[in-house]
């Protein structure tokens, strides 16, 4: 039992470090190849990127198709938002300390639409 281990261990270190074995640029110099700006100059690693830049707006319209579920049933959001939500939090700011309500919530319900 212990050879087969040990050969089934180096089968897969082998598959495992070919696939950093390649480029996949075979043939294709940098002059060849034409520029494309990027669709976003959002960058993760810069923390100020969601104040000063939308990176929504670079992205494609019909992007994902449950996207139009989105759509359709943004409006049932809304109304369960204004129906349920904004009166539970209402209730929460008037007595914090029996519903637990923190600054936390306070600014997260002065931040909304």
């Amino acid at each position: 039992m212990r050879p087969i281990s040990w050969t089934m261990g180096v089968v897969l270190m082998a598959v495992l470090a070919t696939g950093c074995g390649t480029t996949n640029q075979a043939g294709t110099a940098s002059a060849d190849r034409e520029y494309t700006p990027p669709t976003s100059i959002y960058n993760v690693l810069d923390s100020t990127a969601l104040v000063y830049s939308d990176p929504t707006a670079g992205s494609a319209i019909n992007d994902n198709p449950i996207r139009w579920l989105g759509f359709m049933f943004h409006p049932v959001g809304q109304a369960l938002d204004y129906a349920v939500n904004r009166p539970l939090y209402t209730l929460g700011g008037a007595f914090p300390y029996l519903f637990g309500y923190t600054a936390e919530d306070n600014m997260l319900d002065a931040q909304r639409r």
